[in-house]
């Protein structure tokens, strides 16, 4: 496997990430990309090339470029009962949580770093997190998973081994957000809320709860 000094950005790509200096204009930058509904997963470097990419590319996109700025790049997986989990990139500011992601629904992106834990920070997802029944499916989140762990791999340029990566945030410790009194008492989303949420996605990237009676909504 190659040494990390054996790769590097082009001159190409280093001016293009060189214009996200915060990380809203990260954000910015992922918003303005399709969604993917590719079953693949891409690097860094092959979002840049394709222009595209759904919410693990977009946080392992994220967090590369949350270390240009000097952060680490951290990821965190949310996951989710009768959904899809999805997976975003977290950085500190001021000892504060905030949060950068790819996704396909409104309500499951950026975080301003105004959090105080990781926790509260991940609670702040909940009430946009719903499945096409509307149902509120968040359940549990990671420890962040430092990426420098995996620079061996070169995952900011590499697509071949990100499947390293995938594995150990999904085996990685998860801390449940609730008992099951709580889940036991959840309402279902509002339909303005239902509606606002998938303003905009892809229908071939959202995931299809086996109690989804169609497209009535």
């Amino acid at each position: 496997m190659p040494k990390p000094t054996a790769m590097r950005w082009t001159a190409a790509e280093r001016r293009e990430l060189d214009r996200l200096r915060t990380p809203h204009a990260v954000q910015c930058f992922l918003d303005h990309l399709p969604y993917s509904a590719d079953p693949i997963y891409r690097s860094p470097r092959s979002v840049l090339r394709d222009r595209r990419a759904h919410c693990f590319d977009g946080a392992m996109f994220a967090a590369a470029a949350l270390r240009g700025l000097g952060l680490p790049p951290l990821l965190v997986d949310l996951r989710a009962v009768d959904d899809d989990d999805h997976v975003i990139a977290v950085y500190r500011w001021r000892r504060h949580w905030g949060a950068v992601a790819k996704s396909n629904c409104v309500g499951l992106r950026y975080r301003e770093p105004i959090h105080r834990t990781l926790r509260e920070l991940v609670i702040g997802y909940f009430d946009d997190y719903y499945n096409l029944s509307g149902e509120k499916t968040l359940r549990s989140y990671s420890r962040p998973l430092d990426l420098r762990r995996f620079d061996r791999c070169g995952w900011m340029y590499r697509d071949d081994q990100l499947d390293r990566i995938a594995d150990a945030l999904d085996a990685g410790h998860h801390f449940s957000l609730l008992s099951a009194a709580m889940i036991g008492n959840l309402a279902p989303i509002d339909e303005r809320s239902y509606r606002a949420g998938l303003m905009g996605a892809r229908r071939a990237g959202l995931y299809v709860p086996e109690n989804f009676r169609g497209w009535q909504r």
